[in-house]
């Protein structure tokens, strides 16, 4: 099928344009520059010049596709709200356009945060907090399955790695570390975060496309939940720097999600799709090293 991806060259949708394309699809990649657009070239794609709030970028791609997957996100810890509301906003053009089609939209939505509970599939999204908007999403993209568009969405969980290219959160502790001469953990770092590799992910979000049902909700999990603690003393561990205790407040606004224990299974979506993650775990990515140079 003819695909529109959003967030096409970002951190995720730079492995789910080539998963694609390699399983016979034809990918329409939104893009926001020459080097994005060069990209999505490279990977089998065609570049689609737009962003999330630019409308008429999101109409021309969706008119034109038999399906959406729907990655793009701002992720500006400064500033938040603006890019929730622009991924709430593009998620309503969408499902306006696909009502009734039963056409498949794949939406990248965030794994639970219940603390002390391993999250499933059959926990509601987390609509509180930073990012509480982001699920609020996430249920409508859901709710779309009642006006005809099979809708999935597909819960990340913080820490989606690749050896020498993406951490997720981790990315903040590695540039901590790399900065400070310290690998930090909040607490007592007892909190667990859960893990995917950006390879496995990427075939779940393909996989959603091909097979889920309207209103399927999908984890691409893992790594059930490693300690923080066990993840800063793999960094220490790489950089060979000393591992220290911090507070929340150290990591500005982000620090309040760095506290809070948040694990995941994906039993369910093994179980339904038979998704078998295949790649290195996080761990096994942070204690390699070769992390990116600092910024």
């Amino acid at each position: 099928m003819r695909v529109f991806v959003t967030g096409a060259s970002g951190s995720i949708g730079s492995v789910v344009v080539p998963e694609l394309v390699a399983a016979g699809h034809e990918v329409v990649g939104l893009v926001r520059s020459d080097a994005a657009a060069t990209a999505v070239s490279a990977a089998g794609g065609m570049p689609l010049r737009g962003d999330l709030a630019d409308l008429d970028s999101l109409h021309a791609g969706v008119a034109q596709a038999d399906g959406v997957v729907n990655l793009a996100f701002g992720n500006d810890w400064s500033d938040l709200q603006p890019c929730i509301e622009d991924e709430a906003r593009a998620v309503r053009t969408f499902g306006a356009a696909l009502a009734d089609t039963g056409k498949p939209l794949v939406h990248a939505g965030l794994t639970p945060m219940m603390p002390g509970h391993v999250s499933t599939e059959e926990d509601p999204d987390t609509t509180d907090g930073p990012v509480g908007g982001r699920g609020h999403t996430s249920r409508r993209v859901l709710a779309l399955a009642a006006q005809g568009v099979r809708s999935s969405v597909v819960r990340l969980p913080r820490s989606v790695h690749q050896r020498g290219a993406q951490y997720g959160f981790c990315s903040v502790l590695i540039a901590t570390a790399q900065k400070t001469g310290a690998s930090v953990y909040v607490g007592e770092g007892t909190q667990r975060w859960p893990a995917v590799h950006r390879l496995d992910a990427a075939r779940l979000f393909r996989i959603a496309l091909e097979e889920a049902e309207p209103g399927t909700v999908l984890h691409a999990v893992a790594d059930t939940g490693d300690t923080m603690r066990s993840l800063a003393e793999a960094i220490g561990g790489a950089l060979a720097v000393p591992v220290e205790s911090v507070s929340p407040e150290d990591f500005g606004v982000i620090g309040r999600l760095f506290a809070l224990d948040m694990p995941s299974s994906s039993a369910l979506t093994r179980e339904r799709f038979g998704w078998e993650p295949a790649h290195p775990s996080l761990l096994a990515d942070l204690a390699a090293g070769g992390y990116p140079a600092p910024v």
